[in-house]
């Protein structure tokens, strides 16, 4: 049996709404609209920017959305080169995703960040050879369609009875069930336990030993 386990990365792995919150305001400030509101951006961290975007901005023109995208992806890319961005992983990830992988475990990603994105935050935290399969928003649709997902369990080799799909916000949860995989939610991302059992988690993980525990038990 090829086990896989596919995480998110924003809100699962490492926690980045401080630069992602920063970014979005720089992206709407340079078009003279006004910041939306921390929560609301929060909650749609996971979808793909240009979806996230025109939930933001929805009486905005397409033209403008485009801008706002735009404005978002070059703030993020000179914020990274920089220096000043500052995505840290939750405790107990690395310690929990090497443990995985020396137990057997098939490891992937699927996530709304982009290729350039996921790449710079895995290497940067040391944690790239880990993964068999990179899934971003760059090469599929947003959330919560399955496509990441089935891509991810395609290039492991895995049926969708040996995997699981691990992530912190409803559209996880809802990928998941659309591909027929198993949901684990975590509670120290963007949504609420609640949200997460109400669009389809299987299990939420209240703390890492929590999630380490019912991988542990999954066979």
């Amino acid at each position: 049996m090829t086990k896989l386990a596919v995480f998110d990365c924003d809100g699962t792995l490492v926690d980045g709404q401080a630069d992602v919150l920063w970014a979005m305001n720089h992206a709407f400030e340079l078009v003279g609209l006004p910041l939306p509101k921390p929560a609301q951006v929060r909650r749609l961290v996971g979808l793909s920017l240009p979806v996230a975007i025109r939930q933001l901005a929805p009486k905005a023109d397409h033209q403008r959305q485009l801008e706002i995208t735009e404005n978002y992806k070059t703030a993020f890319r000179k914020r990274r080169e920089e220096g000043l961005l500052h995505e840290p992983l939750y405790d107990g990830i690395a310690e929990l995703l090497r443990d995985l992988h020396a137990g057997g475990w098939n490891l992937a990603v699927a996530t709304g960040k982009s290729d350039r994105g996921l790449t710079a935050c895995l290497a940067g935290h040391g944690l790239t050879d880990l993964f068999i399969s990179l899934q971003t928003a760059d090469r599929h649709p947003s959330k919560p369609h399955p496509a990441m997902l089935e891509a991810a369990l395609f290039e492991a080799g895995a049926q969708v009875s040996d995997a699981v799909m691990i992530g912190d916000t409803s559209f996880d949860m809802q990928m998941a069930k659309a591909a027929n995989v198993r949901a684990i939610g975590v509670a120290w991302g963007y949504h609420t336990p609640d949200d997460l059992t109400a669009t389809g988690a299987d299990f939420v993980a209240q703390a890492m030993d929590d999630l380490r525990g019912e991988l542990d038990r999954f066979s």
